[in-house]
């Protein structure tokens, strides 16, 4: 298949040069980069948030029916903001 890629002019003039050194073309450069980043997305593993819980009872009382700005601005208080 082909596409267009826009590629500013001081990159592709670098990866012409490294192109060169290896004795390769860019395109097979793009095609193993490209190739390389779709492999490390099929392997990395996804994220999983672990389960924790704290001891106590939970909410306080007096933030039962805040909301979340109200709780931001009863943590900040102490702090300044």
């Amino acid at each position: 298949m082909k596409t267009t890629v826009e590629i500013p002019d001081s990159l592709l003039k670098r990866v012409k040069s490294v192109a060169a050194k290896r004795h390769t073309t860019v395109r097979a450069l793009i095609e193993k980069r490209l190739g390389r980043v779709a492999d490390e997305r099929k392997r990395a593993k996804p994220f999983k948030l672990r389960k924790i819980s704290f001891r106590g009872k939970g909410l306080q009382p007096r933030f039962g029916g805040a909301s979340w700005q109200q709780i931001r601005d009863a943590a900040r208080e102490d702090r300044g903001a």
